[in-house]
């Protein structure tokens, strides 16, 4: 233990560790979790073909997106701004309810009935509130049954016109365009566009431009309509179509329409009449009623199944009317007088009627019953007598003996008789029609009804032209004859053997002042009738005769007004002139031209229950075939040929011509008392001196009377 006094280094006692505390060790650092390593995937190399695509697509589409928002920010700014530029253009809405640029023209007949228009008629501006509710329900049920839901257009109804017409192997806007009524107005305003003289010649013209298809004016059509629907309500825009649509016939306007087609208010139509009406707006030519009235009816019933169908229709209702369609008026069915119209416009002056810019209402002498009479009568003979697919034509005038034309056929109704009017545009030779002028001026110049003539053989030297020797009908000659007999026979040489001893001059006189207005013939062949005439001019000299001489001018136009106006603008343009032959000469002539009905060759003439007075006419080779006569209410006159001057095959004025003269007067007069003819009885002349007949002449008369009379011209009254 030496060493005790030195320190001794500690040692650690097992005991006193134990029993003294120790610091407590840090706890082992978990070991950190190795990652599971995955098997390692082997990299795919993508195709750079690939890779080159997806990245040119991915660029091409970051410069669509960036070029397409552009692009629909700047069309969505042009498609605002053109709508507001159409918006601020659209004036009030009364300024858009008549569309005409031209007047129209309303004929009354002599009842004072409607039977005739001209120009687009605009029967008075409508309203979407005032027009029959079964006419606003089979416009919408027909044109657009969205109409009060849409904005202006129909994307779906442009795609269902779209697919439509694919379907049916056209264009996509071809056919079918999907157009609401809003842009269908739009079209009817031709976007905005005024008619300009300066551009379009006529308002035809116009339209047919704004009824263009074309993909630029559909595009156009789009603001415009959208415009429309901000400026106007719905009940406007409809009111603009029903005032401005055409629905045939020359009937601007729903009101127009119905007062043609039914004589009655669009605010009074029935359902079916409102379905017809409807129907027009497809095709208004193809679908009027005046056309085809069966068509018409047949389109008006599927438009009512169509409102059946929209809820617009109970069954009841439905049935009703599919049961009773709709019909036309007395004055649109009988679709009288359409030449004589056309004859009355030439009569006006242009800017009052084919030019008027005016609604003119004219008053006129026309007679709906006589005309109807004297169509079926010439229908009547022609299915009797004439093969199916004949060409001839025919021409009837019926008129009082002051000149008032009651009615005028113009022609026949044949697939290329066009609308040209034999009545009063066609001049043809007369034939013996023109035999009572001569005869005329003989009574005139003191000749009697039993002076006597020479009929036989006759050849006259013609200057310039050599021996002209004129033959009877049938070549027969019966000799001294009366003036009387020689008419009733239609007697050649005896008429030219009249006109020479009474002189051209007087003949052409006569025939001149009673109404001939055509160039006059200078030969001998004058008493023949080789000049030509209008059948309206030959009926018209004819009713001198009845009226006991004096001239007349046929007329038509009886008083001219503006409408709404109660002072005429024009008076009558007709009537009685001056006198021409002495009262007793045309009794006289009267009364032998009642002969040729009683004994002559105008016997298929002759009436049943009344007297008659007429004349026969047949031209060379029968080219020309007339009847013309008169009883003591009418004047008739009727015209048989062809157009192109063809020969007529067996027909004279005696034939034919005679029965369809006959027909038309039966019918005139039916329920009218029979009234005798202003004729001279035999004994008034027989009792007083004859005069010189020339040829084969009775000599009674004093030589100074014959004297003066050959001086002078005797002209009494």
């Amino acid at each position: 233990m030496a060493q005790m006094g030195g320190r001794r280094p500690l040692v650690a006692d097992k005991r006193y560790s134990a029993a003294r505390p120790q610091p407590a060790k840090p706890a082992p650092k978990p070991a950190a979790a190795k990652p599971s390593r995955a098997p390692a995937r082997r990299r795919r190399h993508r195709n750079p073909l690939v890779a080159g695509v997806a990245w040119l697509w991915r660029g091409i589409w970051r410069v669509i997106w960036g070029i397409g928002w552009r692009l629909g920010l700047a069309a969505a700014l042009i498609l605002a701004g053109a709508i507001f530029y159409f918006q601020s253009q659209l004036p009030e809405l009364t300024a858009l309810l008549d569309a005409r640029q031209r007047g129209s023209v309303t004929m009354l007949d002599r009842d004072g009935k409607v039977f005739a228009w001209r120009g687009e008629t605009f029967g008075g501006q409508i309203t979407a509130e005032t027009v029959s509710p079964h006419l606003k329900n089979a416009v919408i049920a027909t044109e657009d049954k969205r109409f009060y839901g849409h904005f202006g257009i129909s994307p779906r109804g442009i795609a269902s016109a779209i697919r439509i017409n694919l379907a049916e192997g056209r264009g996509p806007l071809e056919g079918n365009g999907g157009s609401t009524i809003t842009q269908q107005v739009a079209k009817l305003l031709c976007l905005g566009v005024p008619f300009d003289l300066a551009k379009w010649k006529t308002e035809a013209e116009y339209e047919a431009d704004c009824r263009q298809g074309s993909v630029w004016r559909k595009i156009k059509e789009i603001p415009f309509a959208v415009a429309l629907e901000l400026k106007y309500t719905k009940d406007e825009i409809l009111t603009i179509y029903l005032n401005r649509s055409y629905l045939g016939a020359g009937a601007r306007g729903f009101e127009a329409a119905s007062q043609r087609y039914f004589g009655i208010s669009a605010a009074n139509v029935t359902p079916a009449e409102a379905a017809m009406l409807a129907g027009l707006l497809k095709a208004p030519s193809r679908y009027a009623p005046t056309a085809n009235l069966q068509r018409a009816q047949d389109r008006g019933a599927l438009v009512l199944g169509l409102m059946h169908d929209q809820g617009y229709l109970k069954d009841a209702d439905y049935t009703y009317a599919m049961a009773h369609p709709a019909q036309l008026s007395q004055a649109a069915a009988a679709r009288a007088g359409g030449f004589f119209a056309d004859w009355v416009m030439e009569s006006g002056p242009s800017f009052l009627t084919r030019e008027t810019t005016e609604d003119v209402i004219i008053s006129t002498t026309f007679d709906q019953r006589i005309q109807t009479a004297a169509e079926a009568a010439l229908a009547a003979v022609f299915g009797a007598k004439l093969r199916e697919g004949s060409e001839t034509q025919a021409a009837i005038v019926v008129m009082s003996a002051d000149g008032a034309v009651r009615a005028m056929v113009g022609g026949r109704r044949t697939p290329n008789a066009g609308d040209f009017n034999r009545a009063t545009q066609a001049l043809r030779q007369t034939g013996s029609t023109f035999k009572p002028f001569v005869y005329a001026a003989a009574l005139d110049l003191g000749y009697t009804p039993d002076s006597i003539i020479l009929d036989a053989p006759l050849t006259i030297n013609v200057r310039g032209s050599g021996p002209w020797s004129p033959e009877n009908y049938g070549k027969e000659y019966y000799g001294e004859v009366t003036l009387t007999t020689a008419l009733a026979r239609s007697l050649n040489t005896a008429a030219v053997r009249l006109s020479e001893a009474v002189g051209r001059d007087a003949v052409r006189a006569v025939a001149s002042q009673f109404g001939f207005a055509s160039t006059l013939a200078d030969g001998p062949a004058l008493a023949l009738g080789v000049s030509e005439s209008t059948l309206l001019e030959m009926t018209g000299a004819y009713a001198g005769i009845l009226n006991g001489g004096t001239s007349v001018r046929p007329y038509g136009l009886i008083e001219l007004r503006l409408q709404g106006e109660d002072a005429p603008l024009i008076g009558q343009t007709g009537g009685m002139g001056e006198r021409v032959i002495t009262r007793a000469a045309a009794a006289e002539l009267t009364w032998m031209m009642t002969q040729v009905i009683e004994a002559g060759s105008g016997g298929r003439a002759r009436l049943p229950d009344r007297q008659a007075a007429g004349k026969t006419g047949t031209t060379q080779a029968a080219r020309d075939a007339w009847f013309i006569g008169f009883t003591a209410d009418y004047v008739a006159g009727v015209w048989m040929g062809y157009d192109d001057n063809t020969p007529l095959a067996g027909v004279t004025g005696a034939g034919l011509p005679a029965e369809i003269w006959q027909a038309v007067m039966v019918n005139v007069h039916e329920g009218l008392p029979a009234t005798p003819l202003p004729t001279a009885s035999p004994e008034s002349w027989r009792a007083a001196p004859t005069a010189p007949p020339g040829q084969g002449g009775n000599q009674n008369e004093d030589p100074i009377g014959r004297l003066l009379r050959e001086i002078f011209g005797a002209r009494g009254n």
